[in-house]
């Protein structure tokens, strides 16, 4: 009875977003695969995998580790912003998968958005360690109890899923940094090896930088890893406050 249930198809329908570039007469739509279950893997990412390697070989994704360390295949999936390969697939239910490119990002295609500028973004507010003190020979140490300051900031991967369900984001992105930036400006400012604080603090200190953050917590609530950068973002301004 076992054998013959594993093989009664588990039909489950994933409508995809496709847009090509090179076909621009072609508006962008939603295109259906009809995908067994019983023959797939537990992630998202093996579906759209076993779509690409199997039905549909134009199917465009980011994807690299497969283990939630990379961040490369951050999309929406089911109306949140995730990484694919931490997703776990609902098999049960036959209930229709929808999966878009992250939110308000321009596309380079299907389900690839354009991170040029989120990378800027980041690269702006000097991510590496700034000290006007002497470089020790061997290790730059620090107390058991400062390392852990950096404890929930230094393990974000830049995938963009908070960035990208950000209203704030969406609307003032050419000039607001957005959570996952901020969070890892917050991360260095923290750091007691780092003596350029009040310098990175100077760099948000207009109107749009930071203080386009207005707590909405889309951000900590779609942390594919369990971040919080609305908490990150805060700390920054108390300390901007009260320094």
């Amino acid at each position: 009875m076992a054998t013959a249930a594993a093989k009664t198809p588990n039909m489950k329908t994933f409508k995809i977003y496709r847009w090509n570039p090179d076909t621009p007469e072609v508006k962008p739509h939603m295109k259906a695969y009809d995908l067994d279950m019983n023959e797939c893997g537990p992630m998202v990412l093996d579906a759209l995998l076993k779509i690409k390697n199997e039905f549909d070989s134009s199917l465009t994704l980011r994807r690299s580790c497969r283990e939630g360390i990379c961040g490369s295949c951050a999309m929406n999936i089911g109306g949140r912003n995730t990484l694919a390969c931490l997703c776990k697939l609902d098999k049960d239910s036959g209930k229709e998968l929808k999966i878009y490119p992250l939110p308000h990002m321009y596309i380079v295609r299907d389900l690839v958005p354009d991170l040029t500028h989120f990378y800027k973004q980041y690269k702006s507010i000097q991510p590496y360690l700034q000290s006007d003190k002497p470089m020790p020979v061997r290790e730059n140490l620090q107390s058991v109890e400062d390392r852990h300051k950096l404890d929930g900031l230094y393990e974000c991967i830049l995938c963009a899923c908070c960035s990208t369900s950000c209203p704030s984001y969406w609307w003032n992105q050419q000039e607001y940094l957005g959570p996952a930036v901020l969070m890892q400006a917050y991360r260095w400012m923290v750091d007691t090896r780092d003596t350029a604080t009040k310098a990175r603090q100077a760099m948000l200190q207009n109107s749009m930088s930071l203080y386009r953050c207005h707590t909405i917590m889309n951000c900590s609530k779609t942390c594919p890893k369990g971040l919080n950068p609305g908490g990150a973002i805060a700390e920054i301004k108390k300390s901007m406050a009260f320094d």
